[in-house]
């Protein structure tokens, strides 16, 4: 049985779809339409994750594991030559927790509520405030460095790039981050990042 990756087109889905392919491992894709639940293939997305939202990886053994966090921790440990993640047990790899958990809680979360037709813009004010610091604290981080970590590519900068992507769709400014924005530049030209996302229907 071959790894299958529930996916919307450029959602946090993309995360994991990055990891997959930089990992080198085989895999198919399930579009889902997040509204309806309902897969390109016919099926219902809540049969795998009773929650209703992607990303989800059904593994080779039939085990299905969601949260995109855990699932790009999963593809890094299946091929460690890539790199995708310091081993297990190091204080390196808590500091790629460390670094997916800042991005799950404090970027992703901030960008729901600024795609929302129905939250007040006083609100989304507030948020975008609370992104500009988050974003300053991330520009700060990079300063000498090519991606989070360091030099190497890791599945925290996947995740920091698919999320920090939004920021075009919601029109929050990343100018005055230069640092996030030569990152997102980086993150962009690598070829299986490109992949991944003329796959997704979202590179031309």
């Amino acid at each position: 049985m071959t790894l299958k990756l529930y996916y919307s087109p450029g959602a946090c889905s993309l995360s994991p779809h990055i990891a997959l392919r930089e990992a080198g491992l085989d895999f198919t894709l399930e579009k889902t339409d997040l509204k309806t639940k309902q897969t390109a293939s016919g099926g219902d997305i809540r049969k795998d994750n009773p929650k209703g939202y992607v990303p989800v990886l059904v593994l080779d053994d039939g085990e299905v594991l969601t949260e995109g966090p855990a699932i790009v921790q999963w593809i890094a440990d299946r091929k460690p030559a890539s790199g995708l993640a310091p081993a297990a047990g190091t204080t390196a790899r808590y500091h790629l927790m460390e670094w997916l958990n800042f991005v799950g809680t404090e970027l992703h979360k901030s960008y729901s509520p600024l795609f929302g037709a129905t939250v007040p813009e006083e609100y989304k004010a507030m948020v975008r405030d609370g992104l500009a610091k988050k974003y300053s604290f991330v520009n700060e981080k990079l300063a000498g460095k090519s991606y989070l970590m360091g030099e190497t590519f890791t599945v925290a900068d996947g995740y920091l790039f698919v999320v920090t992507n939004w920021a075009r769709i919601v029109k929050f400014d990343l100018t005055p981050y230069p640092n996030v924005v030569a990152f997102q530049e980086r993150v962009r030209a690598r070829p299986k990042v490109q992949e991944a996302m003329r796959a997704e229907g979202i590179l031309k």
